[in-house]
């Protein structure tokens, strides 16, 4: 397995603070790049995906777009253009709330749920490819390593 340096073609970086930042981003490009090929045959982006998920937690209750929003792992300002693709596929519904008409609901329909439904076998097999390569206990370690990594700044 080729390490950083000769994925991206530069000598050795000697800096291991910048290394490591280079390797979280690279890898983080990766990981998303094999997640929205698994989601390809769905039509579905991994920021739908995400969505999907988001309103599938609901359990058939309404969300705001400012709530799905602040829940989504990758944060964009247009979230109401996504929401509007999701619509056009069917996906989700949008309702006005009733006690405040500026305020939008949205939920998910029986076909976005279905299409998740779909999606898991993939996206488990992609996730299960990649946890293969490390234990437990490693998992653990990264991923409080990367909760310090945002908890300092």
């Amino acid at each position: 397995m080729p390490v950083l340096e000769e994925i991206i073609k530069t000598k050795p970086i000697e800096d291991m603070h910048m290394r490591a930042y280079l390797n979280i981003m690279y890898t983080g490009n990766w990981i998303s790049n094999r997640v929205n090929q698994a989601l390809k045959p769905f039509d579905l982006t991994e920021q739908q995906y995400n969505v999907l998920r988001i309103l599938r937690g609901q359990h058939g209750e309404t969300m705001s777009l400012f709530e799905i929003q602040d829940r989504m792992i990758q944060k964009m300002s247009n979230v109401s253009r996504l929401i509007d693709k999701l619509l056009q596929k069917g996906l989700v519904e949008r309702k006005e709330c009733k006690m405040n008409r500026r305020k939008v609901d949205i939920k998910i329909t029986e076909a976005g749920l279905a299409i998740l439904n779909e999606a898991e076998a993939p996206i488990q097999a992609n996730f299960d490819e990649i946890a293969k390569n490390f234990n437990a206990e490693e998992a653990k370690m990264i991923a409080a390593l990367l909760d310090q990594i945002r908890n300092n700044l």
